[in-house]
């Protein structure tokens, strides 16, 4: 990552970032996940009956509704958090953050949109997770190897006390 990345050291010399270096990799992750939504869409517009889930039947949407809950809250805590600390420069190793290494992109990828496209009686939500997630896991590296130069033993420390490092 450029030297602006958030995280790196001339950001908190600075004492702001600008909206780009908030994103870290999520531009690159839209591009990715945006020829999957494009067609994902006109294919659920042209052909319905191949992406209905069945309703959804009362025991798919229950479980959709208890995926998306926990999903959006981690979401919007990790938002929160991200606009909070990281102009300041600093490392995120709390709430979500805690629990996985990337929880915005791991939230939304794997509970947001595979349980509202399951309620909009849709796999299409299935298929954005999946791109989500693989366009995730393409490109955080690079995010991790600037927070590592960045914060040196304190990422090791936080890379090593996270509960599910893989997701």
């Amino acid at each position: 990552m450029k030297a602006s990345s958030p995280g790196h050291p001339s950001v908190r010399a600075r004492g702001h970032v600008s909206l780009m270096e908030l994103v870290g990799a999520g531009d690159r992750i839209a591009l990715f996940v945006l020829p999957v939504l494009v067609v994902g869409v006109a294919a659920n517009i042209a052909w319905p009956e191949l992406f209905g889930v069945g309703g959804p039947s009362r025991a798919l949407a229950i479980v959709s509704i208890a995926m998306l809950l926990p999903g959006v809250i981690m979401w919007l805590w990790s938002v929160v958090l991200i606009l909070a600390k990281v102009p300041h420069g600093e490392l995120i190793t709390t709430g979500p953050f805690r629990i996985v290494r990337h929880p915005l992109y791991t939230s939304v990828a794997l509970l947001v949109l595979p349980a509202a496209g399951f309620l909009l009686d849709t796999w299409l939500g299935v298929v954005l997770g999946a791109a989500l997630y693989i366009a995730s896991r393409r490109y955080a590296p690079a995010e991790e190897a600037a927070l590592a130069a960045a914060f040196g033993a304190k990422w090791d420390e936080y890379e090593r006390s996270v509960l599910i490092p893989w997701l």
